[in-house]
């Protein structure tokens, strides 16, 4: 393995964890605290956290963190052998299916549909209370699983790799 791929590997668990830790917060505290709002404290709130999600750090982290998983399936499924590969190339899926295609497929459009809600309505407040903060906050645990899942099977995997390539021939 290259020494470049070996810090990447490295990189993207620490970045696994970085991910999984900003969908932690809102899945333990952060979500609860706004459920504990007037209604429309929390749905301005969340929309506000909405629109500032977008900022570069996150961002890069999520969007890249995806780019970088493709990456890794695919080093991983055609350079890496055995078991080491299995925990990685898994880890990389993970993250693509449980972190981002969920956010893709089930926060953003729930995202965008409260983005254009007036905050005085009572159809907004339902919404909010009835579909929002329990659909969101489950599917926003499963991207915090997802995420923790994905660093540690390539934490493992990483070190497995290292062990057997550390052997004697």
């Amino acid at each position: 393995m290259s020494p470049f791929v070996f810090v990447l590997l490295q990189l993207s668990i620490l970045a696994y964890a970085l991910v999984g830790g900003v969908f932690l917060a809102f899945s333990d505290f952060i979500m609860r605290s706004l459920a504990h709002t007037d209604g429309v404290g929390g749905i301005e709130a969340m929309q506000a956290i909405n629109r500032e999600v977008f900022r570069w750090i996150f961002m890069t982290l999520f969007l890249g963190m995806a780019a970088v998983s493709v990456f890794v399936v695919i080093y991983s499924a055609t350079n890496i052998a055995g078991g080491p590969s299995l925990l990685i190339l898994s880890g990389a899926l993970v993250y693509l299916l449980g972190c981002f295609a969920v956010t893709v497929f089930f926060n953003v459009p729930m995202n965008e549909a409260l983005a254009g809600m007036d905050l005085t309505s009572e159809a907004t407040r339902d919404y909010w209370t009835g579909t929002y903060l329990p659909r969101w906050t489950t599917w926003n645990t499963v991207r915090t699983i997802a995420c923790a899942l994905s660093a540690a099977m390539m934490l493992f995997g990483l070190i497995w790799l290292t062990q057997v390539q550390m052997r004697p021939a």
